[in-house]
């Protein structure tokens, strides 16, 4: 395991991890999340293990406004003022999943994803061919690491390429809405303040 501060990271070099089958944990705007290319199945196995996570439980993806065609079979017109309004931002999204995403990254047909806000996360994911997994860096039933204290105590044992250090994060989660219902629904209050009546 190796861990690198955010200044000193190539985001080259970590992009060449993921697309070499590689997992990290990197810091957001909001907090610490566990990153692997989006469609590597072992990976995304890996870290349900890693995390003992639930089977039920999908992991959300962090994007640019590129990627969205690759996982998004479209983007409802509510998506689409939100996406101008608050990205890159604390914001995620339920979208129509296209089909034959990995199970690990879809649930009942739809898919999360965000474009973090000002971070590490944001300059990695404008730079990244492909969309990369955003869970939270925690052990299920844990809560989400905002400290690389934390994150090392969760995941000392675990298999991780790299871990990126971005301090002390401010640990209020992405606001969660499921834009494929009309209309749409706040899943998780967060970061972003919305309500739709």
């Amino acid at each position: 395991m190796k861990l690198v501060r955010t200044e000193e990271i190539n985001i080259e070099e970590v992009l060449k991890i993921l697309d070499n089958n590689g997992i990290i944990i990197y810091p957001t705007e909001t907090l610490y999340g566990i990153g692997a290319k989006y469609n590597s199945k072992r990976n995304l196995k890996k870290i349900f293990e890693i995390k003992k996570r639930p089977e039920e439980k999908s992991f959300p993806l962090i994007v640019n406004l590129k990627h969205l065609e690759m996982v998004a079979e479209f983007i409802p017109s509510v998506a689409q003022k939100l996406i101008e309004k608050f990205w890159p931002g604390p914001l995620t999204l339920l979208l129509p999943a296209i089909k034959n995403l990995p199970e690990e990254i879809t649930k009942d047909g739809k898919i999360a994803v965000r474009m973090p806000g000002e971070s590490f996360a944001l300059k990695l994911i404008q730079q990244s061919p492909f969309p990369i997994t955003a869970t939270s860096a925690n052990i299920s039933g844990f809560p989400p690491a905002d400290s690389i204290e934390t994150v090392i105590e969760y995941f000392k044992e675990a298999p991780i390429d790299l871990i990126i250090d971005g301090g002390k994060l401010p640990g209020i989660p992405s606001t969660i809405v499921d834009t494929t219902v009309e209309p749409p629904v706040v899943i998780r209050k967060g970061a972003v303040e919305l309500s739709f009546h």
